[in-house]
């Protein structure tokens, strides 16, 4: 049987190749939130989701401890997730500008969402080897999603994660002279999507003022003028 999406979420959902993150996000798990104590957490890894003829692919770095850890899906159920999907909503590319949880009713339109790593880590922060654990997943998500036109990497993790992918399969020589810089856009020869950079909508960032609401907003409006 062939590779699908559906297998592979199948497969990310079930992987214990990383002992720390499974430890760790099991940990979450049980413990949990004082704000979402009446939640069955999800604590497993999380899949990548949309639509599968996507032309837009969304890169993340992780699900967020009692975010994406809490829900089951990436970015949902945190402030990082409140802005990335109310500017996905205001450029046409979700049905709803909210995510919540599995059943709240979104469906992407045009774009498909993943991580560089299925697993909520400690501090937010993998180990090198975890990438490497998670990068096949995103490796095969890459091959499947044939109509993928522009690629949006949030953070540098996620835009060095995908140039890692290029530089393997000899698409690049090397990552030197790709600079990350926020609405940077770098286009590759054909067929190869556009990279488009940005920072990533954590709390860190929005509060401190390194990323706004209307910066997260032109990112995304410039991938959709590259479609």
């Amino acid at each position: 049987m062939g590779d699908s999406l559906l297998k592979i979420q199948q497969e990310v959902i079930g992987c214990t190749r990383c002992p720390r993150l499974v430890k760790y996000r099991c940990k979450i798990a049980q413990q949990k939130r004082w704000a979402y104590r009446d939640w069955q957490y999800w604590g497993k890894p999380v899949p990548g989701f949309g639509d599968a003829q996507a032309q837009l692919l969304v890169l993340g770095l992780a699900p967020a401890a009692h975010g994406g850890n809490r829900t089951g899906r990436v970015f949902t159920g945190d402030s990082s997730g409140d802005l990335l999907f109310a500017t996905l909503y205001r450029t046409g590319f979700a049905n709803q500008p909210q995510s919540v949880s599995l059943d709240d009713g979104l469906r992407l339109r045009g774009a498909y969402i993943t991580a560089s790593v299925r697993c909520a880590p400690p501090a937010n922060k993998p180990l090198p080897a975890e990438y490497r654990n998670c990068r096949e997943y995103l490796e095969r998500e890459l091959d499947l999603l044939g109509n993928v036109k522009v690629v949006v990497a949030l953070g540098k993790v996620a835009f060095d994660t995908y140039l890692s992918i290029l530089q393997k399969r000899g698409q690049i020589a090397s990552r030197s002279r790709f600079r990350f810089g926020h609405g940077a856009v770098t286009k590759f020869p054909p067929p190869l999507p556009a990279l488009i950079a940005s920072y990533h909508p954590s709390r860190q960032n929005t509060q401190t003022g390194r990323l706004t609401q209307s910066m997260l907003l032109a990112v995304f409006r410039q991938a959709k003028a590259c479609l």
